[in-house]
């Protein structure tokens, strides 16, 4: 407690209120005579004024004196724990004014030295960062002291695996602001293998200087809260990688010991099989059964440009192919070729024909298809009621087909091909053709039933 202060009525000298300290978050108080000189029985209303009167109270604050008489009341000092009172001397009044002689106010005066606080508060995010070799924190520090300060880090680590750096190094902070640094943390090498590593570390702050001292420092340069964090540092080949490449070697060497060497064991038989000469089909006579397994022998005795077959020669309007040509005879009957010949427009969907003749069974063992313009549609080959096969035009140029054993249709029986244009192609002319334009040519031997 301070020394008190007399104050006189109206016409005497009046003392100031000595000088005080009081640091925030705590309370001080000083008191004050009040002194009726005069004549006459006087109130006096009591306010503080000045810088620090929000948080500065007098008891009591109305007065009644009697003359000659004097009351002594408290000035109580209590600043708040906040940036805001910053420290150093603040003017403080306490202002009496007589109810009965007003123009007799008077304002005493005093200094209040606010002491100095320090508190630092810092915050790490995030605790916990994952990757392969260095890891991006953010620190964020306020300075909750009533004193400019400068604020260094320092972290702390078990070993020396990891590397720390800080942007900026040391922020200068004002009472109440606020900033955020970046923490950059690197490990000294990459993990290849394995499972992850944390690398548990901490970081400390504390005030380094101060911009601005005040003359009267009630504490010394204040550490803030240590910072647990993490990094986790993951490998650069996860184990279930390690567990794809073992299984990838192990099927390479399976393929090169035991896969590779009996596939091309197969391919090489398939390949001698294929090489070796095929039987020629023959017929069992007149009794009418069918011939024994080869293909026939011996060639078409078509005339280029048109249809060989039995039964007469050239294409007829309707695509049907229906010439003839006399083969070799085989086992009792004659090889013989026929050609179909058939034309269609795009979008139009054509039937051609060849019709066996009467009396004869004709054993097809070959089927050459010619689609020389690269024509896009469906073609469909029958034999009498028999679908032999249905096949995309755009899929080939030229086919053939062939049986060991000869597919026989009877008498009056027709092959049949049926033929859907899609879109015309482009022969080796180079221009578009504007229709569809496909060759069936099939042989096998041709024998009388008589």
């Amino acid at each position: 407690m301070t020394p008190s202060a007399a104050s006189s009525g109206p016409g005497a000298p009046g003392l100031d209120i000595p000088a005080v300290s009081v640091t925030p978050g705590d309370i001080a108080t000083t008191t004050l005579t009040v002194r009726n000189d005069s004549d006459i029985v006087e109130a006096y209303d009591l306010k503080v004024v000045g810088d620090g009167a929000e948080w500065t109270t007098v008891e009591p604050e109305r007065l009644s004196l009697y003359p000659g008489t004097s009351e002594t009341v408290t000035l109580r000092l209590a600043p708040p724990r906040s940036p805001e009172i910053r420290a150093g001397e603040l003017p403080l009044g306490v202002r009496i004014l007589p109810n009965e002689q007003p123009e007799s106010v008077k304002v005493l005066e005093t200094v209040v030295r606010v002491g100095a606080f320090h508190e630092l508060r810092t915050d790490l995010s995030p605790r916990r960062r994952r990757g392969w070799l260095r890891g991006r924190y953010l620190l964020a520090v306020r300075n909750q002291g009533n004193t400019p300060v400068r604020v260094g880090f320092t972290p702390g680590q078990a070993g020396e695996e990891l590397r720390f750096a800080f942007a900026p190094a040391e922020p200068a902070l004002e009472p109440g602001e606020s900033k955020e640094l970046r923490l950059r943390v690197r490990t000294a090498g990459p993990v290849w293998f394995g499972d992850p590593v944390v690398w548990p570390f901490t970081v400390d702050s504390r005030e380094t200087g101060e911009p601005e001292r005040t003359e009267d420092r009630a504490e010394e340069p204040h550490a803030g809260p240590t910072l647990d964090a993490e990094f986790v540092q993951i490998p650069v080949f996860p184990k279930w990688l390690l567990l794809l490449l073992a299984a990838l070697i192990a099927l390479l060497i399976a393929w090169f010991t035991l896969v590779r060497p009996a596939v091309r064991s197969a391919a090489e038989e398939a390949a001698t099989q294929a090489v070796q000469p095929r039987p020629i089909p023959t017929e069992s006579g007149s009794d009418g059964s069918s011939p024994g397994p080869g293909r026939p022998s011996g060639g078409s005795s078509q005339k280029p440009g048109t249809g060989g077959g039995p039964g007469g020669g050239g294409d007829g309007p309707d695509g049907t192919g229906d010439g003839t040509g006399e083969g070799t005879a085989t086992g009792g009957g004659r090889q013989s070729s026929a050609t179909i010949d058939l034309r269609s427009g795009a979008g139009q969907s054509r039937t051609g024909t060849y019709t066996v003749p009467e009396k004869t069974v004709f054993g097809i063992t070959d089927i050459v298809v010619a689609n020389f313009q690269g024509d896009e549609g469906v073609m469909t080959i029958t034999f009498g009621d028999r679908k032999i096969t249905t096949i995309a035009l755009e899929t080939f140029r030229n086919q053939d087909y062939h049986w060991v054993t000869p597919i026989r249709i009877g008498a009056k029986d027709t092959v049949t091909i049926d033929v859907t244009c899609t879109k015309p192609g482009t022969p080796a002319t180079g221009q578009q053709a504007r229709e569809c334009h496909e060759v069936v040519n099939v042989s096998g031997a041709l024998r009388s039933t008589e």
